[in-house]
């Protein structure tokens, strides 16, 4: 399927060059510096693709502020602090993660806020949300992480793993080989396994025939960029996105245009891509002490979504009762967000442990000294 300008755009680089990876079209279609989805494109909300949790509910992002508030406690208060977000949506979480802490002492003037954004029109919207925050914490934009500066760190990346390409791989009786995209007879995009056995075989499980696996490079390389900050400078990252318990063991790269699926091939461009996020390969990758994953609605549950729910609801209308109480069962449900999305911390040594993470211990194969 070509019908896009970007989806002709790498029809020809496929026929001039050969069969792409399948984290090569991801990164073209989500990425590409004109005509990337998530360069021009207003994903989020009911006009866009998806809805994400701080769009369903101010508790989520006031939630994650008193988690963020509580580690900069626990690290000892550092001044200045780089507070970062990854893939800010329409600023909405930052803005109530803000507007929940204004009573922490010192919190806010310590804070030197980083949002980590390639989307103009969202970068737009950012603005607009956090403008009742400026001057006294103005927002700088990056286009990559690595180029937010060195210090303390406090980081939050709500859906934006998930978008990171991914490669994906079919085990043939020969062994495991790479799902690439190429062309058909009439020029149109189609899936392919490649002919040879692939180089990552290494790097996947022993599994029967017709298995399917995927693989992170994007996503393994920004957690150890992540966790090397944290290593040298302190600080904790809250990484919050779906995941399958076969995520990494099988094919979940999908696709969404308009709040419902679509072909992975239609469209470039036009259309989001997402995968399920393989949370025991970033820990592992990080270098540093994790916590979890749990599910959503577990972490929401013990940062006191319950108390923050009826706290809302005492000065609601019944209306508004009624649309607080829908909100909070999407957020924790099992059947709804509850369980599907999961929540990582990763951390330094030196800090007490997380509020969110209390029955499970910080991964064993790496050393770990609410308003």
């Amino acid at each position: 399927m070509t019908d896009s300008e970007l989806g002709g755009l790498i029809a020809r680089r496929i026929a001039l060059t050969g069969p792409i990876s399948l984290a090569d079209f991801m990164a073209e279609a989500l990425g590409h510096p004109r005509l990337g989805y998530y360069r021009h494109a207003t994903p989020v909300g009911a006009a866009g693709d998806f809805t994400t949790a701080p769009e369903i509910s101010q508790m989520f992002g006031e939630l994650l502020g008193a988690w963020l508030a509580e580690r900069w406690l626990a690290m000892g208060r550092p001044a200045p602090v780089r507070l970062v977000e990854l893939g800010p949506g329409r600023g909405t979480l930052m803005a109530d993660a803000l507007r929940a802490t204004r009573g922490v002492p010192g919190f806010h003037a310590a804070l030197e806020l980083h949002l980590v954004e390639t989307n103009e029109p969202m970068r737009a919207a950012q603005r607009n949300a956090l403008r009742g925050f400026a001057p006294g914490i103005a927002p700088t934009w990056h286009e990559r992480f690595d180029t937010v500066p060195e210090g303390p760190l406090l980081l939050v990346a709500n859906e934006f793993f998930d978008a990171l390409p991914v490669r994906q791989f079919h085990r043939t009786p020969r062994g495991w080989v790479e799902r690439m995209v190429g062309i058909d007879e009439n020029g149109a995009l189609r899936l392919a396994l490649a002919p040879g056995l692939s180089p990552f075989a290494r790097l996947l499980p022993e599994a029967a025939v017709d298995a399917e696996a995927e693989i992170c490079e994007a996503g393994q390389a920004l957690a150890a960029a992540i966790g090397d900050r944290i290593a040298r400078h302190g600080g904790w990252a809250l990484i919050i996105d779906y995941s399958g318990e076969m995520a990494g063991r099988a094919a979940s790269l999908q696709a969404v245009r308009s709040h419902r699926g679509a072909d992975i091939l239609d469209r470039p461009g036009e259309t989001d891509l997402s995968a399920h996020v393989d949370f025991a390969a970033l820990a592992k990758a990080s270098g540093v002490a994790s916590f979890g994953p749990v599910g959503q609605g577990a972490f929401l549950r013990e940062l006191g979504i319950a108390e923050r729910s009826e706290a809302l609801k005492r000065k609601a209308t019944p209306e508004q009762v009624r649309a607080i109480d829908a909100a909070s069962a999407r957020l924790i449900a099992p059947e709804q967000m509850g369980t599907l999305f999961r929540v990582l911390a990763l951390g330094d040594s030196k800090s007490a442990p997380p509020v969110g993470f209390s029955d499970i211990p910080p991964s064993s194969d790496i050393p770990s000294d609410a308003t």
